[in-house]
């Protein structure tokens, strides 16, 4: 049996180059704040893949996706094993797009703080009065660059992302930054009434894109995991304050209560995350975890 190296490691996903496709692995690391964490989440890579399964399914109508097969008999030989089982995702050949679709429903984070500051979330003004944590009036794109790991990603206008895309692509730059700020705004608001409707508020979230070898946009990469989503409990929502949370906040609050360069998290704080990400996936998708 051949061994495979992955071609891309990322901050959790591994990717390997097959040939005719890829297969994305997502470990069970843990970032946040743009750093690796030295703590493994138990089960967490095989939540995110069964979940990231769930939204393609569920939003193929809306935008085409790079999703073959989940199912490690699809794959190449090397990946039957129990460490790729559960985690791992057949897909297609893309050529990845440098902008990072964040669309926010609600206003929390470094969007809050922002509109403390000034009333506005990455250059977009917003109505006055607004409380943390409150729903915005519509969703609203803030896209950024896609940084390498160890660096942050930046925000940018729309208008910031048509420029980059019109230097890749000066004859079609435009129309695809049109087409996945559309997309990413469709998603969300589709996606968004769904987990509402199971007890779950999707604060926000974030969305990757590619090429096919037409030239057609994809959806790739992630989608609407903890990993990349603020997931709150409907249950005991209430603006002005900040929410609990179904995602990574609690790695981010212990974190920010540390010193600067803390990278080990305590093993209460990665029980809380795993019971956390299970009972997201469950709640969403209706299906115990296993």
């Amino acid at each position: 049996m051949k061994e495979l190296k992955p071609m891309k490691e990322g901050k959790v996903r591994e990717v390997y180059d097959t040939g005719d496709s890829i297969v994305m692995v997502a470990t069970d690391r843990i970032s946040a704040f743009d750093r690796i964490l030295k703590n493994e989440i138990t089960k967490k890579g095989a939540i995110l893949t069964k979940m990231s399964k769930f939204w393609f399914d569920f939003t193929r109508d809306i935008v085409p996706n790079h999703m073959i097969s989940t199912d490690t008999s699809d794959m190449p030989e090397h990946f039957r094993t129990a460490a790729f089982d559960g985690n791992s995702m057949k897909c297609k050949k893309l050529e990845m797009l440098p902008v990072e679709c964040i669309v926010r429903g609600y206003i929390t984070g470094s969007g809050w703080e922002s509109y403390q500051k000034d009333g506005c979330v990455c250059g977009i003004r917003l109505p006055e009065g607004l409380e943390e944590s409150a729903q915005l009036p519509e969703p609203i794109y803030t896209p950024t660059t896609k940084a390498e790991i160890g660096l942050h990603d930046e925000h940018i206008t729309f208008e910031g992302s048509v420029e980059i895309l019109k230097k890749l692509y000066p004859q079609r730059g435009a129309e695809y930054a049109e087409k996945i700020r559309d997309y990413t705004i469709a998603l969300y608001k589709k996606c968004a009434e769904y987990a509402l409707g199971k007890g779950i508020i999707i604060a926000d979230t974030k969305f990757e894109f590619g090429l096919d070898e037409n030239g057609a946009v994809m959806l790739a990469d992630e989608m609407l995991t903890p990993d990349s989503s603020r997931f709150w409990p409907l249950k005991g929502y209430e603006s002005g304050r900040p929410q609990p949370s179904f995602d990574k906040q609690f790695v981010r609050d212990w974190l920010k209560g540390q010193e600067d360069g803390a990278d080990t998290l305590p093993e209460e704080i990665v029980a809380k995350t795993v019971e956390k990400y299970e009972e997201a996936y469950e709640l969403l998708t209706g299906e115990k975890f296993s």
